[in-house]
This record gives structure tokens, C-alpha cells and sequence, in this order.
């Protein structure tokens, strides 16, 4: 079975490894001694663990309930580089960079600005993933 060390498991998580540790010890997260007395993540319940997170930090209003996209991070709008037309907003969700293309009018009508909290929403046919190495 796949584990990983605290460090490892914050990594993943874009949060520090300090809060992993907060909750392991507060029951969120299991975690077992290795043989050298640190404290390992199951991949599993890892993976149970962002699942459930993910889920409870949808978004709460009605129309992106029925949404058929799945695929939601959380962020922070780091960068908005608006033209005449088009405006390209970045967004750091956790360790994680999102650049989106749009009308001006959408990151208008939306407020985008540097520091505003936004979710992007992804949906593609095609997803590509390579295993590190």
C-alpha cells in the first residue's frame, strides 16, 4: 500500500505540513508510525480525505449545483491582464496555477482583481496525466 510522509501528504495538498499534522492529530486524517517513528498517510485514506474535503467546498449556490462540470479549484486571483477585448485572469489554487482566457466584459462583470477569491471550474474532453518522476 501507497503512504505518504507528512511532508509528502502537504505537498500534495498545497497546505503546510504543520496542518496535515493538526489533523492527523485531531482525527481528520489516519496516519500510523513506520519503524523509524514517523508518522505515514495511507494513499487511500489520502485520497478519501480530499475527496470528502472537495465536496464540502463546493459551491453553494443553486445554478452551480446542476452544473455537469466537476472539476472546481479554489484560489486566489494572483494576476488580471486586461486588453481592449480579452482579459487573461490567473488564478493559485493551492499548489496549482489556472490561467483562463475571456472577454473583458467577463472579468468585469465579475470583479475579477488581483486578491479576490474565485473558483475555476474546468470541463474538457481531453485530460492528460503523466506520473511524475
Amino acid at each position: 500500500m501507497t503512504t505518504f510522509k507528512i511532508s509528502e501528504a502537504a505537498a500534495l495538498l498545497g497546505v503546510s505540513a504543520d496542518t496535515v499534522r493538526r489533523w492527523v492529530d485531531g482525527g481528520r486524517l489516519p496516519a500510523s508510525r513506520d519503524e523509524l517513528g514517523h508518522r505515514r498517510v495511507p494513499g487511500a485514506e489520502l485520497a478519501a480525505f480530499v475527496r470528502d474535503q472537495a465536496r464540502g467546498n463546493g459551491p453553494s449556490d443553486q445554478g452551480a449545483r446542476f452544473s455537469s462540470a466537476r472539476n472546481r479549484m479554489r484560489g486566489i486571483v494572483t494576476d488580471v491582464v486586461r486588453d481592449g477585448v480579452m482579459a487573461q485572469v490567473e488564478i493559485q489554487a493551492g499548489p496549482f496555477r489556472v490561467v483562463s482566457l475571456m472577454s473583458r466584459e467577463a472579468a468585469d462583470d465579475l470583479g475579477l482583481r488581483v486578491g479576490v477569491v474565485a473558483e475555476a471550474v474546468v470541463k474538457s474532453t481531453n485530460v492528460v496525466v503523466e506520473l511524475p518522476d
